[in-house]
């Protein structure tokens, strides 16, 4: 089976930069949404971004920002991957591309539509499903994802309730392309736990492995 990425995201601090780079995750993610307890300031990011090494990438994360928000965050810290994690429309996304990771709710009526749509979307590299509107530890039905993601044509990323204890589950029930984590691998709210980002990407592996 091929490898599962892995996104740690909420990073706020050198601490959780360097424990997500050394225990093998493939991109770290910023929050610019000022409501969220996981909030950095576009400067502070582009200062911890300047320790990454190399293969191992940035996202930022925004929800429903104007073009101009949008612009704004990018001249301060450019990740090379932008995150939107609200109800943005499509000219909004093709504006904030390329290589955009746009995020959807999992709802089962739904998300089957939900999924095809933005895999329309040039500008949309890879989509991420989340179990709530993001970093709230909601989980989903796994399983029910894994029909849709065999005949995905853009890479598909779970989030939402992840934790050490259960992704590996979750990716041995629908074998995403990536997965994201935050609040499951946080020792208090906003606030990463090195030895969790070590078990989780351990666990992650665990799974790769069968």
């Amino acid at each position: 089976m091929p490898r599962t990425r892995i996104k740690i995201c909420g990073i706020r601090d050198q601490d959780a930069l360097f424990a997500a780079a050394d225990e093998g995750a493939d991109a770290v993610g910023f929050m610019f949404v000022q409501a969220s307890p996981r909030f950095i300031a576009p400067e502070e990011a582009a200062e911890l971004m300047g320790f990454l090494p190399p293969f191992v990438s940035a996202v930022g994360v925004l929800a429903n920002p104007t073009i101009d928000q949008f612009a704004d965050v990018e001249e301060v810290c450019p990740t090379p991957y932008t995150q939107l994690h609200g109800q943005e429309e499509g000219r909004l996304v093709r504006a904030c591309g390329p290589d955009v990771i746009k995020a959807v709710r999992y709802d089962a009526a739904t998300i089957e539509a939900s999924i095809k749509g933005w895999e329309q979307v040039d500008e949309v590299g890879a989509i991420l499903v989340d179990g709530s509107a993001g970093g709230e530890g909601v989980a989903f039905d796994w399983p029910s994802l894994a029909g849709i993601i065999e005949h995905c044509t853009k890479p598909i990323i779970i989030a939402g309730g992840l934790t050490p204890a259960n992704v590996g589950d979750a990716i041995r029930a629908c074998r995403p392309y990536g997965v994201d984590v935050s609040s499951g691998v946080e020792k208090s709210k906003g606030v990463k736990d090195p030895a969790l980002i070590e078990a989780f990407c351990d666990a992650v592996r665990k799974a790769d492995r069968g």
